[in-house]
Parts: structure tokens; sequence; C-alpha cells
């Protein structure tokens, strides 16, 4: 029996070869799009962009608070995600014409525009940045799936310890000591419930210490024991988001 020998990977080969394993870096990605992007600030309460208009733009969060809505014929208003520094939106401009929410800026932020036309150009002729892309583009997607899991099977605390440790960017680089100002009312919103219960919940949590409102919400990483208590098994190869960051955070 013959056996070849694999080739040997050339020193050109393996500068040319992307590294997968690293994660996705927004400044590198920005920095490859060259031409088409601006950079604006957004006082708390403007509009990004709004439902029906024409998608022409993917947007980038460079500091603060967006919220994404939707709003159903009848008028009703639906939060569908609460983005920080460092999240990408309006990326459906690369399939759809039309707008189907809302972005509003919720604190004072800054914004990077990145025109269709040139997002599209970047990702067709530099293919690390297409790649880079994709990474962004597979986390939103966990992300959105987790959503889904944590509105159909857990309880309506489980649901609120969540949102308020996504707020505050739990498992990033960077976590927020503080939340910005958002109202019980909007929380009930994200988490499908009233507001009487969040407050409900979220006097549970501060009088357990894992919140305290000095000088604006805090909230503790001890808040995690709640999503983890009496949590099923995420199954085969498969864990949250917040279950890797917990299990990376060392104790305090």
């Amino acid at each position: 029996m013959i056996t070849q020998r694999p080739e040997r990977l050339s020193a050109r080969t393996a500068a040319n070869k992307p590294n997968t394993d690293l994660p996705f870096d927004p400044k590198r990605f920005l920095e490859k799009v060259g031409q088409g992007k601006t950079i604006a600030d957004y006082a708390a309460g403007r509009i990004v962009f709004s439902q029906g208009q024409p998608a022409d733009a993917v947007f980038y969060l460079q500091k603060g608070k967006v919220k994404v809505t939707v709003v159903s014929k009848a008028g009703r208003e639906a939060i569908l995600a609460i983005l920080g520094t460092g999240d990408f939106f309006g990326e459906t401009c690369l399939a759809q014409p039309l707008r189907v929410s809302t972005a509003t800026a919720i604190s004072d932020s800054t914004i990077v525009r990145v025109e269709r036309r040139a997002m599209i150009r970047v990702l067709h002729e530099r293919h690390e940045v297409s790649e880079l892309f994709i990474t962004h583009l597979l986390a939103r997607t966990i992300r959105t799936e987790e959503d889904l899991v944590d509105q159909l099977f857990n309880s309506s605390e489980k649901r609120l310890a969540r949102v308020l440790l996504l707020l505050a960017n739990f498992g990033k680089e960077k976590p927020e000591l503080m939340i910005p100002n958002i109202s019980q009312q909007t929380l009930a919103d994200m988490i499908g419930t009233t507001r009487s219960r969040v407050s409900f919940f979220m006097n549970k949590f501060r009088k357990m210490g894992f919140i305290d409102y000095n000088d604006g919400l805090h909230v503790h990483s001890s808040l995690l024991n709640v999503i983890l208590l009496d949590q099923e098994p995420a199954g085969p190869g498969r864990t949250s988001l917040l279950a890797n960051a917990a299990s990376a955070t060392p104790e305090k």
C-alpha cells in the first residue's frame, strides 16, 4: 500500500491562511472598509433609522446604547434588542430594501455609519473582512436563538436576570459597572411581563445583593446565580454564552 505524506505548509501559504480562531474585532473590520463610512454623535432619544425607511447602511455602535423596536399594524410596539458598545445593527440592509425595525439611541451615543455599497464592496474584495463579518453574524444568530429559548422556557425572574447581565456586558472584555437609565416598563417589554412583576424582582435582587442603585443601576456577577439555579443542561456540545462567561469568570 502506498501512503502519501502530507505536504508541508509553505511560509507563504501559512501567512495567507486566515486565522479563524481570532475573535471578531470591530475596529479592525472598520479599518478595512475605508471610504463610505461616517461617524456621528446621537443624543439620547434621537432616532438612527425608522421602520419602513430605505435600508441603505450598516451601523456600528462605538459608544452608548441603542434600542431596536418594531411596531405592528395595530400600533403595538415590541423591543427586539438593547444594543451596547461594540454591536453592529441594521445589517439586514444587505438582504432587503426597507427597514423592518426602528433604532433609537437611549443614551448619548457615537455611531459609525457604513454605506451599503461600501459594505458589499469590501465583503467581496477582502476575504478576511468577510470572515470577520460572518463571525459577527454567527454570534448574533446564537444570541437570537438563546433569546428565543429564554422566552419559551425560562421564568420571568430568570429572563429579567439574563437581560440585566447582558445590558451590563457580562462576559465581555469590558463589562459596564453601571447600566444606563432604563425604565422598568422597558425591561418588562423586553422580557414579556408586567411592570409590577419587574418591580417585584428588582426589589428582590436588591435585597439579595445582586444589584444596587448607588448613583445608577449596578449589576453584580452574582446575579448569574438566578440563571444557573436549577438550569437544565444545554445539550451535547451546546452551552450558552452566559454559562461560558461564568466558567471563565473568577470568583470574587
